[in-house]
């Protein structure tokens, strides 16, 4: 197996600043610096550009003077690697913008790009970006209304709190933690698993939500034998990347299910289970959909298998 998982949006190369939130001049300060840069962010897309007439492609950054309306900003923080024309220190502002506006910075609609299927080739500093953008992004469009009393809430803390004056409360953003498995038998075979509403030749590893109250060893253990009737032992912390859809953490294991246990979808969320060996798996790759290559699933079933698969959908660029 290889040492450590390949987990794009694990990366990072951005110093939060968070002691800066509370300053209330920041987006002042901010605006009045030319070095400030602005991830424009229309529906969850975001442009790219080539890097150096590379194929690689990074996140399009633009200047305070390119974006004339913002319907939510965020303070991101300052980069720490030096990319393109952004030197190290870079201060990063997330611009939330309405269609109107998006179209007037890029009109052409095939240039904002949703990362979900094409954003595995990311550097560590727009991975970052891209992953922290997005969740926070989410977080805003769903948050807008005080959960307690339902008055509209006002953004501050340079977009990362946002405060009911009518009952005196703050709402922070949430991250919704989900546990993601790769189960092992002991013929060292690896568990995969279809939803029914997927097509019929597309696999994955299962995962589930984590539940109040509870750890995340004991949800790994729930979700097997909810999704697969399987009972579970020896889980073991892999690894875990944000998966900013809307705004959640998945946090990576490996379990083994030892003994003759049947397997039984549940029907609602597996409709198919099936156990494929290492030999099967390269034999059946090319024709089956696996998850992109983006996702912390992929690099579960490939961690195990012990090198990089060529999937369907990578052809496609699916998720």
């Amino acid at each position: 197996m290889t040492s450590a998982l390949n987990l794009p949006l694990a990366r990072h190369a951005i110093d939060r600043d968070y002691l800066s939130r509370t300053n209330e001049n920041l987006f002042a300060e901010l605006w009045a610096n030319p070095a400030t840069r602005i991830l424009p962010m229309f529906q969850g897309k975001v442009l790219l550009e080539s890097h150096g007439g590379a194929d690689v492609a990074q996140l399009k950054l633009l200047s305070v003077g390119d974006v004339s309306s913002i319907e939510i900003r965020v303070y991101l923080g300052k980069t720490l690697d030096s990319e393109s024309r952004e030197p190290a220190s870079t201060p990063v502002v997330l611009a939330v913008v309405s269609e109107t506006e998006a179209q007037r910075i890029e009109a052409n609609e095939s240039a904002w790009h949703s990362l979900r299927r094409t954003g595995a080739g990311l550097s560590a500093r727009d991975a970052g970006l891209y992953a922290q953008g997005l969740a926070i992004a989410n977080w805003h469009e769903s948050h807008p209304f005080c959960p307690k009393c339902g008055a509209e809430t006002q953004i501050i803390d340079a977009g990362w709190v946002r405060r009911c004056e009518a009952d005196d409360k703050e709402v922070y953003p949430r991250t919704d933690p989900a546990i993601i498995a790769a189960v092992i038998d002991d013929e060292d075979r690896i568990l995969l698993g279809s939803q029914g509403i997927w097509e019929d030749n597309r696999w994955s590893i299962l995962a589930g939500f984590v539940e109040p109250g509870e750890s995340l060893t004991a949800a790994v253990q729930r979700e097997m034998f909810e999704e697969a009737g399987i009972r579970v032992e020896d889980v073991e912390y892999l690894g875990s990347q944000a998966w900013p859809f809307p705004y959640s953490l998945m946090v990576g294991f490996m379990a083994r299910a030892h003994g003759n246990q049947n397997l039984n979808p549940d029907g609602l969320e597996i409709e198919k289970l099936r156990w494929f060996s290492r030999e099967e798996l390269a034999t059946s790759a090319g024709e089956m959909l696996l998850p992109g290559k983006l996702s912390i699933a992929r690099a579960l079933i490939e961690h195990w298998y012990g090198g990089e698969l060529v999937s369907a959908s990578d052809a496609k660029g699916r998720s």
